[in-house]
């Protein structure tokens, strides 16, 4: 610990809850992959050995409990590009998080996910930028709307991935769907009919988002707003993503399929 992970992805403030081990002699220092700005592409990158406390003493048996860290990371193609990390260690060596990077933590939106959401994009960058700045109630709320907005075009998109022993079943409740406004419960009506192509080993998406969504703002900390909203996110992006990829993929398997029997045909003749 950290992991890469961690490392990679998370936000400035949001907590990861772990064990961590005592001494900076027993800490992971895990190579990452990230942007290079030199490169201009994903590197891998291996830390410097110069981690260093920020606090009076630097001595890597000594206990690293209820202190700040600098971890420094350099691009392996260019030896040149370098990440910076500042993490904060808890007194109970039980929880950690970052309290500054640089470069700062990319803003970044997938793009296939943009062009879906088209003028929702504006609204889901705006949880973006909560997330970024450890906001979980505002990230949450941010996401928890884009959903709400997007849920009925999105049940809609993936009619033509249902399997035909399913689509009757699939078609009354999307209809059903249609006569309530709460995202909960349609989601709710959905969630048991979804192909598994949009199950990864098993895990119904849609069941967690409904999870999730079900937490309510009102009785949680700006920590468990925080962790839900990357959820959220994450399941919308993987959703969309998948959606649009099976659908690209069907496409193409059904113009070769088009191509092959027209060829032959024009053989025949």
């Amino acid at each position: 610990m950290p992991d890469k992970d961690f490392l990679e992805n998370y936000s400035l403030f949001r907590k990861l809850s772990v064990d961590i081990p005592e001494t900076l002699y027993e800490l992971s220092k895990p190579p990452i992959n990230m942007e290079c700005n030199d490169c201009k592409s994903i590197q891998t990158f291996s830390i410097i050995d110069n981690t260093a406390f920020l606090n009076s003493f630097n001595h890597e048996h000594y206990s690293i409990s209820n202190v700040n860290l600098r971890l420094q990371y350099q691009c392996q193609s260019c030896q040149i590009f370098k990440r910076d990390f500042i993490l904060y260690i808890s007194p109970q060596l039980d929880y950690i998080y970052k309290t500054g990077q640089y470069p700062e933590w990319e803003i970044k939106m997938d793009k296939n996910l943009e062009i879906t959401l088209g003028k929702h994009a504006k609204t889901f960058r705006k949880g973006l930028v909560c997330e970024s700045q450890g906001y979980g109630i505002g990230a949450f709320s941010y996401y928890r709307r884009i959903t709400e907005e997007i849920i009925d075009e999105l049940l809609d998109s993936i009619t033509d991935l249902i399997d035909k022993n399913s689509l009757e079943e699939y078609k009354n409740a999307l209809e059903a769907t249609k006569k309530t406004r709460v995202t909960q419960e349609k989601i709710d009506l959905i969630k048991d009919l979804l192909p598994e192509i949009l199950k990864p080993n098993g895990v119904n998406p849609l069941g967690i988002l409904h999870s999730e969504l079900s937490e309510g703002l009102h009785a949680n900390t700006d920590e468990a707003c925080l962790e839900n909203a990357t959820h959220v996110k994450d399941i919308l992006t993987f959703l969309i993503n998948q959606i649009i990829q099976s659908k690209e993929a069907s496409k193409l398997f059904t113009n070769s399929m088009k191509s092959l029997l027209e060829k032959k045909s024009g053989k025949l003749q």
